[in-house]
């Protein structure tokens, strides 16, 4: 049995043909390029389409489609929030695949990057054998994909582990509003730009972010400021440290998993931290659960969510560990 799987991100697509063994064939990268709204709808529609040909010459029969989006997913009807996507304000997605490919007539399941990489971790990755795991995407953005019990959590309207809100520090500024408290400090985007702030206020500072333009100043060049003692890159990465432990422990202390599995594109560099997460989440976390939980990085740093919404389509679109 084989399905298609898609993964988009925020500026590329990448599909793959699946099998039930996890064996992925035929992976295929188109990059977004500035399109929006429908125009991302056809790009998802000619890579599936292109997926189909393959198998159709490879005599792969396809049971399903299974679509990893970046944002927030009506599991029921299909329709998509994707807020790094203009024009995906509630967009049809499940219904434009299946009236643009109806020669196929196969089920289209879509979910969002965080749980779909925790589906992948699950299947092939670092919670095989796991019932109570919570994988932490950390890159542009901050979400959680969290399983209890065997079970996926969704929520009341299908928004669970928008992590980026939490709130973790008072008073509340009206910075947190557009991506939260959490997000603000350590996502990939708000890395860069505490750095950004902090090398524009200081005048005095000559370090290594100094040498670039500010409006040039990304992620990776404040790690690779910190692995030269830079002041402000240390700093700025403390500062994420600080939230990702506070986070860390109220997961732990809510939620009491066996794994936090921490991924997406910061980790990545911020692997290294991992220890001294650990030891700031000690500090705040319920104390018999935190020494029993065990902090990883992922296993799958470039297809977590690509082999997720395959497993998610073998499937049907209902991940349950009995």
């Amino acid at each position: 049995m084989a399905v298609i799987a898609l993964d988009l991100g925020g500026t590329k697509i990448a599909s793959a043909i699946v099998d039930d063994a996890g064996g992925v064939k035929f992976t295929h990268k188109n990059m977004l390029q500035g399109r929006t709204g429908h125009e991302v709808g056809r790009l998802i529609v000619d890579s599936l389409s292109r997926q189909f040909d393959k198998a159709q010459y490879h005599r792969i029969p396809i049971t399903a489609i299974g679509i990893c989006v970046p944002g927030s997913v009506n599991c029921a009807t299909g329709h998509v929030w994707a807020p790094n996507i203009p024009g995906w304000g509630r967009y049809p997605l499940a219904q434009e695949v299946l009236t643009l490919l109806p020669e196929h007539k196969v089920p289209v399941y879509v979910d969002n990057d965080r749980s779909c990489s925790v589906y992948g971790e699950l299947w092939k990755g670092a919670a095989q054998g796991c019932r109570n795991v919570i994988f932490m995407a950390v890159g542009t953005g901050i979400g959680a994909g969290i399983v209890i019990d065997g079970h996926t959590l969704h929520g009341a309207n299908d928004i669970i582990g928008a992590t980026g809100w939490m709130a973790l520090q008072s008073p509340f500024i009206e910075q947190y509003g557009p991506q939260g408290c959490f997000e603000y400090y350590a996502s990939g985007t708000g890395i860069c730009n505490r750095a950004k702030e902090k090398v524009r206020a200081d005048k005095s500072y000559r370090g290594s972010l100094r040498q670039l333009p500010i409006s040039r100043i990304s992620t990776k060049h404040v790690f690779e400021a910190y692995d030269k003692g830079d002041c402000i890159a240390a700093s700025v990465l403390a500062k994420a440290v600080e939230m990702w432990g506070m986070a860390t422990a109220n997961f732990v202390s809510l939620f009491n998993p066996e794994k936090i599995i921490w991924g997406g594109g910061v980790f990545g560099p911020a692997r290294v931290f991992i220890p001294a997460i650990y030891e700031e989440a000690l500090k705040w976390a319920q104390p018999l659960s935190i020494k029993m939980v065990e902090l990883v990085p992922t296993q799958l740093p470039d297809s977590a969510g690509l082999l997720g919404a395959g497993f998610l389509a073998l499937n049907n679109g209902k991940v349950q560990l009995d």
